[in-house]
C-alpha cells in the first residue's frame, strides 16, 4: 500500500505557515500590493531550458491547449503596464521534468516588482527579506553583491565575456565534465550555463548572500541591456551556500526588442528538437502600451524554507512531493 503521510514533519508545516506570514508582513510594511494572476494561460514562457506542462480546456464547441505557468511573470506585467503599481504574489509554478534534490515539479513561488527601482535597490530589499526570514535559522548573514565576471574568472580562470570556445572546452574536460562538449556544442550561452552551474556555484559556499550581478548580455533573458556597456545585460542572481534562491532584472519594456528574444528562444528550442510554443501576444501588446520602468525578482520559497528548515532536500519541506501527490 502507497504511503499516504506527508513527506515533512509539522515542525517543517509550521516553519512554512510563519515563513508566508512574515513574507507577507515585510511587503505590506512597504505599502506593496499582493496580488494574484492566473496559473492557467493561453500562452506560456519561450525560454529554451524550462519545459511546461498542458492540458486541453473543453468548453463547447471550443477546446483550446492551456499552459501551466513557469512563472507568473507575463501576467504580473501586464498588472504594472495598467497602472497596479509595486506589487507581489505568492503562488504555485510548474515546471515539466524537474525533480531531484533542489527541484519539484511543482514549487511556490515568490515574485516580485518594484516601480522605480533600479537594480541595486531591489537586489538590497532581496537582501533584506532573506535576511529577515533566515535570522532565526541562519543568524546575521553578510551579503556579497559581485559581478558575473568577476567571480567567473575568480573560480575558473575563464573570462565570461570573452568566449574561447577550445579553453571552455579544456576546462570542462580537466574539471571531470567532458560531457559538456556534446551538451553545449559552439553556444556560448549554453558554455556559461554550465560551467557557472556545475563550477562556480557550488564554489560560493558558507552563510554568505551572493549576490551576483551584470550576467553577460547572452544570457540576457528578459531583462534591459546595459547602456553603459552592452556586453552586459541588467540581471543578478542570488545564492546561499551554492543553491540558487533567485532571478532578478531591470525590467525590458521594449516590445519590439521582447518579441526579437522571443523569435530567438523559439528558433533555438527548435534546433533542440524542444517542444514549440508560441509567442505571448497579450504580454507583449502589455508592453506596446507601456511598461514603467521597474526592476522584478522570483525567489524560490521552498528552496528559502530549505535553508530555514537545516533540511538538505526540497521533499523534507513540501507535505507532499511529486512521488507521492
Amino acid at each position: 500500500m502507497a504511503d499516504w503521510r506527508p513527506a515533512c514533519g509539522l515542525q517543517q508545516l509550521r516553519i512554512r505557515a510563519q515563513l508566508l506570514a512574515e513574507t507577507r508582513r515585510f511587503f505590506a510594511d512597504r505599502q506593496v500590493l499582493e496580488v494574484e494572476t492566473p496559473l492557467l494561460c493561453r500562452a506560456t514562457g519561450t525560454d529554451p531550458q524550462l519545459d511546461f506542462f498542458t492540458t486541453a480546456y473543453h468548453a463547447a464547441p471550443y477546446r483550446r491547449t492551456l499552459f501551466l505557468q513557469t512563472s507568473p511573470e507575463f501576467a504580473m506585467k501586464r498588472l504594472l503596464a495598467a497602472g497596479s503599481g509595486s506589487i507581489y504574489q505568492i503562488c504555485k509554478a510548474f515546471r515539466n521534468g524537474e525533480s531531484g534534490r533542489l527541484h519539484n515539479p511543482e514549487f511556490t513561488l515568490l515574485e516580485w516588482y518594484r516601480v522605480g527601482y533600479e537594480l541595486p535597490a531591489l537586489m538590497a530589499e532581496v537582501a533584506l527579506l532573506l535576511q529577515t526570514l533566515l535570522a532565526p535559522a541562519c543568524g546575521e548573514l553578510a551579503v556579497r553583491p559581485v559581478g558575473y565576471r568577476q567571480l567567473f574568472l575568480e573560480t575558473t580562470g575563464l573570462d565570461a565575456l570573452q568566449f574561447g570556445l577550445a579553453d571552455y572546452r579544456r576546462y570542462a574536460r580537466e574539471s571531470g565534465f567532458a560531457e559538456a562538449a556534446d551538451l553545449c556544442g559552439d553556444e556560448p550561452g549554453l558554455w556559461l550555463d554550465f560551467i557557472f552551474s556545475h563550477c562556480v556555484q557550488p564554489a560560493m559556499a558558507g552563510n554568505l548572500i551572493y549576490l551576483v550581478h551584470d550576467y553577460p548580455a547572452i544570457q540576457p533573458s528578459l531583462a534591459r541591456i546595459n547602456s553603459r556597456d552592452p556586453r552586459l545585460a541588467e540581471r543578478f542572481e542570488v545564492f546561499i551556500n551554492g543553491i540558487e534562491l533567485g532571478n532578478g532584472f531591470f525590467e525590458l519594456a521594449d516590445a519590439l526588442e521582447q518579441e526579437s528574444r522571443f523569435d530567438a528562444e523559439i528558433a533555438c528550442r527548435r534546433r533542440q528538437g524542444l517542444a514549440d510554443v508560441e509567442k505571448d501576444g497579450l504580454f507583449l501588446a502589455a508592453l506596446q502600451a507601456g511598461l514603467p520602468a521597474c526592476s522584478g525578482v522570483a525567489i524560490g520559497l521552498d528552496r528559502v524554507l530549505m535553508l530555514a528548515a537545516g533540511v538538505a532536500e526540497i521533499g523534507g519541506v513540501l507535505a507532499f512531493p511529486v512521488a507521492n501527490a
